[in-house]
């Protein structure tokens, strides 16, 4: 098993989802003292694997199609072009 792999792709999402929208609605849910915790992880868990499961297909799918130079190119611009629409958007 590729371990580098595998442990740069923890970090990353782990790092990316740390805080985000997904997280705090996440909180929200469970902060309800009516709600099951253990039904509002498993949920989010869920979601979160098929969310990942479509992205791994549609990766896949694309890296058949495009250069991963042009992929890693619109990676960035996108990542670029959302930070600074946080930047102005505030």
């Amino acid at each position: 098993m590729a371990w580098k792999t595998f442990f740069t792709v923890f970090a990353t999402i782990f790092v990316g989802e740390v805080g985000d929208k997904t997280q705090l609605a996440t909180l929200l849910y469970a902060s309800d003292i009516k709600t099951s915790k253990w039904l509002v992880f498993a949920g989010a868990a869920l979601a979160l694997v098929l969310t990942s499961f479509l992205a791994v297909l549609a990766g896949g799918f694309i890296g058949q199609h495009v250069s991963e130079r042009t992929l890693r190119w619109i990676a960035g611009l996108g990542f670029i072009a959302v930070g600074v629409w946080t930047l102005v958007s505030t």
